[in-house]
Parts: C-alpha cells; structure tokens; sequence
C-alpha cells in the first residue's frame, strides 16, 4: 500500500495523481464514472465500424461513421498517453497485456493510412471491455484464466507431439487418398488430398471433395472414426494439467535440496524424497 497515493493521504493530491486516481482506479466515484464511460465509448467505436462495413449503412451514413470514428480514436489515444503519463513505471504498463490491447485499439485507423481496410481490426478494442471486470469488482474470477494458461504453458509440449502427429497422419493419408481416388475424383494434387483428410479428421466434413471408389470410401471412414477418437486427445492432456494446477501447495521447502511447492500434507518431498516432517527418507530407488 503506497503511502504515497492520495486515497490514503491527506495531503491535496498533484494534477497528475489526480488523473492516475480518475483513470486507474475503480474504487472512487471519479474513476468509476471514467471506466463506464470508458467501456460506453469502446462499445459505441466497435458498433460503428460494424456498421461501416454494410455497404448500404456506409453509403448513407459513410462520412458521419468516419468522423465518429476519429473522433474515437484521437479519444483513445489522448488517454493511452495519458496513461503512460501518470504512472511511475510507464514501461510496466506499456509492456502489460491492457497496455498492449490499448495500443491496438488506437493503431488500426492510423494504418488504414497505409493498409487498406486495416480499420476493420478496430473490433480488436472489445478486448479493453474486460475493464469492467473492476468496475464490477469482479477481479479476483481473473485468477481463472491464469490457472487455465498455466495449464495451457505446461501443456505445450505434449500438444506439440500430437500436433506433428497428426500432420504426419494427414500427409500419409492424403497421400494415399490421391493414390487411390486420382484427379477424375477432384483429388488432383498431394496438397488437396491433404485438406481433404484435415477436412475429414476433424470432422468438418465441407464436401467439396468426397471419394467415389469403394477403397477409397473405406479409407474415409476409417479416418471419419479415427477423427472422433482423437479429438479427446487435447482436452484431455489440458484437463490434467489443470487439475494438476488446482491442487493445492504449501510454502514449505525441502531442507534437503531446496525444492519447494509441495502438496499439501506432503511428507516427503517429491524431489529427493528427504523427509518433510521427520519421518524416514522414501526410498527413491
């Protein structure tokens, strides 16, 4: 807790804290009424670029979208500035995911400069209505989504197996499909042969391309039902490192080797198996 900050002080607060207590904090009517109008105006820019890309709307209403979307814009990007302004360690916030998701929300019609259409990409603002998890004093559900990407971090590398399993598994049936079936039945190429079987294993199923001859039909079903059975596949590897990562530790570190974050009610450590309560060594042999 700052003793610094004016919420806890009674010294009159300098303009700048002023303005980091309006646009940082929640918690004062100031900054609520700053966030709500805030997430109205985030809402408001998102509805009006959806609307500029119906050509009848846009037609009609084309130049007073525009303005109000520059009208927006410059908005937003005044208070990213003063954001970084009225913080202590601008870099921490520029480098922070809302940091970030505020710069992409200003950047989109400044490239349109530049890129054609780039101000469709303004949708990304809906990220910044996350906002209103403060408001709402909803914060502490976040903590969900952190367990769900630690779960999704220590996942990577059994997904990436079967990632390359997979493709290993398209490419050989893809290549078997045009072996098979031949360009008379729309497999013309390795390549098409090769969506056709990620069009199949994943059960998409578009039917722009189907087999016509009866091995080739064989060999379709066999890939519809192996499609089934590998869907799990993820979720379950996901499924486990996030039950994994819901149990609950303890601070306690092993005077042996250091480790630490043990379950809790653990007795020997997981790493050297040196007792944790006094009992006797596990035998890790």
């Amino acid at each position: 807790m700052d003793k610094d900050d004016p919420i806890f002080s009674a010294r009159k607060p300098t303009l700048k804290e002023w303005f980091r207590l309006i646009i940082f904090e929640a918690d004062t009517p100031a900054g609520k009424a700053f966030d709500v109008g805030l997430i109205a105006c985030i809402l408001l820019s998102v509805a009006s670029v959806m609307l500029a890309s119906i050509e009848s709307v846009m037609q009609r209403y084309g130049p007073i979208l525009t303005t109000l979307e520059w009208v927006f814009t410059i908005a937003f990007s005044l208070e990213y500035f003063l954001r970084i302004w009225v913080v202590r360690q601008p870099w921490y916030y520029v480098r922070s995911f809302y940091g970030i998701v505020d710069l992409l929300a200003i950047l989109p019609t400044y490239l349109s400069f530049f890129i054609l259409d780039a101000e469709y990409l303004i949708v990304v603002r809906m990220l910044r209505v996350m906002r209103v998890f403060r408001i709402l004093k909803l914060i502490q559900y976040l903590e969900g989504s952190r367990v769900i990407m630690k779960a999704l971090r220590a996942s990577r590398p059994k997904i990436t197996v079967f990632i390359i399993a997979v493709i290993v598994m398209v490419v050989i049936i893809g290549s078997l499909m045009y072996i098979i079936e031949g360009a008379e039945h729309g497999f013309t190429s390795i390549p098409m042969s090769i969506y056709w079987a990620v069009v199949t294993l994943t059960t998409v199923g578009y039917g722009d391309i189907a087999p016509q001859t009866p091995l080739g039909k064989t060999l379709a079903a066999m890939v519809m039902i192996i499609g089934y059975a590998i869907i799990a596949v993820p979720t379950g590897i996901v499924t486990a490192e996030l039950t994994r990562s819901d149990r609950s530790t303890t601070t306690r570190s092993c005077r042996n080797c250091s480790a630490e974050a043990h379950q809790d009610g653990a007795e020997f450590c997981y790493r050297c198996g040196h007792s944790l309560t006094g009992a006797h060594p596990q035998n890790k042999g």
